[in-house]
């Protein structure tokens, strides 16, 4: 069988980006091990607490690093440098301005903990964590819009390098500040916030001297809405569409969480082996957005070619993950918890993740295409149907427990596929040939 033409140009911009993404929780364990080692459970579970404010936070601005990808990538297929010196500049400008408007939260830290119902003891420390590790926001995001540059020039072994550099630096320090110095959850905020800031300042460092040597001029530019209106635009659609999703993923655990904690464990714990697979997918959808976003600006078959080297990666490593769940699924659960009653629920719950896994291939992939084509408001839409359809569909099912909860959520993501599928098509025909993205100038 003859490949497609895209297939092996694309896997050599997933694999670094597989990697990065499977190094991700590496860090969350080293952190756990340390503090685990201390005789007090409150500094972990500080760190733990503050760990979901900020995976709410800088997941919730990743559209910055989507929103650059798709942008820089269209530029970059057509060969337009001024106008990718424009957008790198206003993206940057943007996650500086948002990563320091995020300060202005200090004020609402414990009220924000408050609602993770954790001990008085542990909130007061994560407290001091969140304020510690929160000034290292506008590195993160300004981080994101290397991450998309990098992307959007095909360049993804950047992502893997700066990854590997902060994670690095951050479990060195990690161990220094609390095992060496005798610090506590305070030593893993400062790790992170050192780490954070020099992985931030080697990216931008690799920034400009890539805009160099591809003659991409960085110049300020002007700061009106309307020149920066294509941006804006762009992550503001994301922005919704990131909590929407967020707040499908917070729906599924409010509702285990009503049926008891042996449910929400379990639950917990299958959604752990959905996200490692999700990093898996994600690799090949995060290529895909450069790919297709410089194809897409240049003719319809080229994207249509990096399109199909995406369903066939994509759909290879989907069912080899689900496969891998179907023969050592029950082995994963029992490395994940030793208590039984979870791990015999989780047992129970585990066929559902052998349909869910291959319902999830689409809409991945597709949001990778989506991010490439900068078609956004068709992402926001998209995740807000599905929603709608996932909030039905539960509402129908809750008659069923758990099952009818995982059902909804398998819902949730073919809804997602289906819809994005049904828009690709029908705009992949309308528009034979559509990338000439406008982007306002001086």
């Amino acid at each position: 069988m003859k490949l497609p033409i895209k297939t092996r140009p694309l896997f050599r911009q997933a694999w670094p980006i597989l990697l990065s993404n499977c190094s991700i929780p590496l860090l969350g364990l080293v952190d756990t091990a340390v503090l685990g080692h201390l005789p007090d459970g409150r500094f972990l579970a500080a760190v733990a607490l503050g760990a979901v404010v900020f995976s709410f936070l800088y997941w919730g601005f990743g559209f910055l690093r989507m929103g650059t990808t798709g942008l820089v990538a269209q530029a970059f297929g057509r060969q337009d440098s001024a106008a990718m010196g424009r957008l790198i500049m206003q993206a940057l400008y943007l996650a500086l301005a948002l990563g320091l408007a995020l300060q202005l939260l200090r004020p609402v830290i414990p009220l924000m903990l408050s609602w993770l119902d954790g001990s008085p003891e542990a909130s007061e420390l994560a407290t001091g964590y969140v304020a510690i590790r929160l000034w290292s926001a506008p590195a993160v995001l300004m981080q994101y819009v290397v991450l998309g540059v990098a992307l959007g020039i095909a360049r993804s072994q950047v992502v893997l390098v700066l990854l590997v550099l902060a994670n690095t630096i951050n479990i060195l320090l990690d161990l220094s500040f609390v095992l060496g110095l005798g610090m506590t959850s305070n030593g893993v905020a400062l790790a992170s916030l050192i780490a954070e800031w020099v992985a931030a300042l080697v990216g931008l460092y690799w920034l400009v001297k890539t805009c160099r040597e591809l003659k991409i001029p960085l110049q300020r530019p002007p700061l009106s809405f309307k020149a920066m209106q294509t941006l804006i635009k762009v992550n503001a659609d994301l922005f919704v569409r990131t909590l929407a999703l967020l707040f499908a993923l917070a729906f599924f655990t409010r509702q285990g969480a009503t049926q008891g904690n042996t449910i929400l464990a379990a639950n917990a714990v299958l959604m752990q082996l959905i996200m490692l697979t999700s990093y898996m997918l994600d690799g090949f959808a995060q290529a895909v957005e450069g790919q297709f976003g410089a194809a897409f600006a240049r003719s319809k078959k080229e994207a249509l070619d990096v399109f199909n080297a995406g369903v066939l990666l994509s759909v290879a490593t989907g069912f080899l993950l689900t496969l891998l769940l179907w023969l050592g699924g029950n082995q994963l659960i029992r490395l994940l918890t030793d208590l039984t009653e979870v791990r015999d629920l989780a047992a129970l719950y585990l066929p559902w993740l052998w349909f869910v896994v291959p319902a999830s291939i689409a809409c991945y992939l597709l949001d990778g295409v989506f991010v490439g084509a900068t078609w956004t408001a068709a992402m926001r839409n998209s995740l807000l149907v599905s929603l709608a359809g996932y909030l039905l569909a539960w509402w129908l099912l809750q008659g069923f427990n758990n099952h009818g909860l995982w059902a909804a959520f398998l819902i949730f993501n073919a809804l997602r596929g289906i819809s994005l599928g049904w828009v690709f098509y029908i705009k992949m025909k309308q528009n034979p040939y559509v990338g000439k993205l406008r982007i306002h100038k001086k």
